[in-house]
């Protein structure tokens, strides 16, 4: 065959075959009709209602590090992780989990209107895995969250997490509350006691973002995930707002945590093992003239024969009971210097109260 016939062929069964598709084709086809889906449902009408009204409060925040051009020795920011926070106040107070910013130089705030805030660093907690920046910003952009409470949380309850990893778009999941009083370990190993449990997707870079319930209120701040997978189909953490609602303003007025002391120093958990001691502090150093020392603690210590000398073993503040070192550092957090607390306190069997005014902790 000639390719002048060859190309004849291609022509003829071109031909056939879109004679072939006219034949078959009904000239009355049209686009389906849609069908009409009615009114959403109210659970569907309140997830839509809670995004809506929190969204425009919830922020990017884009840690920045330093890196060095190896030829011209210059430095320049790049992005170093990201992740969310949200609106404190409408003085521009941004809350975010310390590990978000953990490490960086500077951060960047994206707002839900897309402009970009440089970020000043206000205060950090790390035991608590807060961090609280501050932007530049006209006040109608910065409509802060309600608060709710979190003493009050019943499990099962339906949560909303909000976040906004990429700085492009707030993202919801919807979850409950599957369970409360959690403990989980901050970025200084120190225990987040009463932390809640959520079922709610916690999506990557969402670290800093509210846990709201279904008024719309904040009930807690995502902070992590457990997952086999690492993938955010695990079981997620957020700190309390009442613990949140304690710390925040502190950090804000004093640029840090001002830890309230008693002035004195814990023993390890192996010496209440080898003296077979009760639950509880045992003392094994009380600082001249400290708090502790003019409320009439006395650590345990050595007698002149090699001896132990009975010392005092702190079960509890302000009638809540403690058992080793964190829960006493826990307890104290609660108040702040110039507060007055009772302290529970067993010696040689012997239990008693003691009144102590704390003073500020000298780090």
């Amino acid at each position: 065959m000639t390719p002048r016939t060859s190309r004849r062929a291609l022509l003829l069964a071109t031909v056939l075959s879109s004679a072939t598709l006219a034949a078959f084709a009904r000239p009355d086809a049209m686009p389906r009709a849609v069908t009409p889906r009615g009114p959403l449902t109210p659970d569907e009408q309140t997830n839509i209602a809670v995004f809506k009204g929190a969204s425009p409060s919830v922020v990017n925040i884009t840690a920045l590090g330093i890196e060095r051009d190896f030829f011209s020795a210059q430095t320049h920011q790049v992005p170093q992780g990201t992740g969310t926070g949200f609106m404190w106040d409408d003085r521009g107070h941004i809350v975010t989990n310390f590990h978000v910013i953990q490490g960086a130089s500077a951060a960047r705030v994206t707002l839900a209107d897309q402009s970009t805030h440089r970020a000043q660093l206000v205060g950090i907690f790390p035991d608590r895995d807060l961090a609280v920046l501050r932007i530049d910003a006209a006040k109608t952009k910065l409509p802060p969250l309600a608060l709710g409470t979190s003493k009050d949380l019943i499990v099962g309850q339906k949560v909303y997490a909000i976040g906004n990893p990429f700085g492009l778009d707030q993202t919801l999941t919807v979850g409950i509350v599957s369970a409360l009083n959690r403990e989980i370990e901050s970025v200084t190993r120190r225990s987040i006691r009463g932390a809640i449990q959520t079922d709610a997707a916690i999506n990557p870079g969402n670290s800093g973002g509210p846990l709201l319930d279904s008024a719309g209120r904040m009930i807690g701040v995502n902070t992590a995930i457990y997952s086999p997978s690492g993938a955010s189909a695990g079981i997620g953490f957020a700190i309390p707002i009442d613990e949140v609602n304690r710390i925040v303003p502190r950090l804000i007025r004093d640029g840090r945590m001002v830890r309230p002391s008693i002035g004195v120093t814990p023993g390890p958990e192996t010496l209440v093992r080898s003296l077979g001691l009760p639950k509880g502090v045992p003392l094994v150093r009380v600082a001249p003239g400290g708090p502790g020392a003019r409320a009439g603690l006395a650590p345990f210590m050595r007698g002149a024969q090699g001896g132990i000398v009975p010392g005092d073993v702190i079960q509890g503040v302000d009638d809540e009971a403690v058992e080793d070192a964190d829960d006493l550092l826990t307890a104290l957090e609660r108040f702040q210097p110039g507060d007055r607390v009772t302290l529970t306190v067993w010696r040689a069997g012997k239990v008693r109260k003691l009144a102590v005014t704390l003073a500020e902790l000298r780090e």
